[in-house]
């Protein structure tokens, strides 16, 4: 019963903490780029890199990968996008992995042959290369010269008044940049709460960076 008394009956519980970050929708993170700047010197990226600074949170992903690993996504206004992998998606949770995105461009195939141009068993996505207008980039997951398996999962998506359950079907692909990486993850995604028959809207392209967890945090 402590605490209870005094309390004002209009006021807003305070935001939850999401994610291994410990941030709330509404929330900033700051995340500092200059290791990155640093690592692609010599390179040339495929969009400008990102610039440090704040990123206001507006919008909390999360995916199960398997039962010791979640996948946690924190998106801003720009969606732009800060990923964390850790071992249960709960505040304070050790990070396992964590990078960072933006969108870079998308299409819109006309028609299911298209479609099947993208994500059929001999389609674009998944291919052990992918060469985006002359910048080529190599299949990060799956091995071997054969077309690999797209990943898909189902990510829970609240942006403070609105849950989402979204599916995916993705593939990363990667190429060096200076002395780290260039992500190039193409995503197609499929809004499972308004019962879209379409195999997804759209394909995605985002541009990412890992970071140092060190990067990034709470303010």
């Amino acid at each position: 019963m402590i605490g209870w008394f005094g309390r004002d009956k209009d006021e807003k519980p305070l935001p939850r903490e999401l994610g291994p970050l410990g941030a709330a929708i509404g929330g900033a993170l700051e995340i500092d780029f200059l290791s990155l700047e640093a690592e692609a010197l010599g390179g040339e990226p495929a969009m400008p890199l990102p610039r440090s600074g704040p990123f206001i949170i507006a919008g909390y992903g999360e995916i199960s990968l398997d039962a010791a690993t979640v996948l946690s996504r924190y998106y801003d206004e720009d969606h732009r996008m800060i990923q964390v992998m850790s071992a249960s998606g709960q505040p304070g949770d050790a990070v396992d992995d964590i990078s960072f995105y933006q969108s870079w461009d998308s299409v819109v195939p006309a028609g299911q042959s298209e479609w099947h141009r993208w994500t059929g068993p001999g389609g674009l996505i998944g291919q052990p290369s992918y060469d985006a207008d002359g910048i080529l980039y190599s299949r990060f997951w799956g091995e071997g010269p054969e077309r690999a398996q797209l990943v898909e999962f189902v990510e829970k998506v609240d942006d403070g008044d609105v849950q989402r359950s979204i599916h995916q079907t993705c593939m990363l692909y990667y190429r060096p940049l200076g002395s780290t990486r260039e992500m190039l993850l193409i995503n197609v995604e499929r809004d499972l709460d308004v019962g879209q028959s379409q195999a997804g809207s759209s394909v995605e392209f985002l541009i990412g960076y890992g970071l140092a967890p060190a990067d990034v945090r709470r303010v």
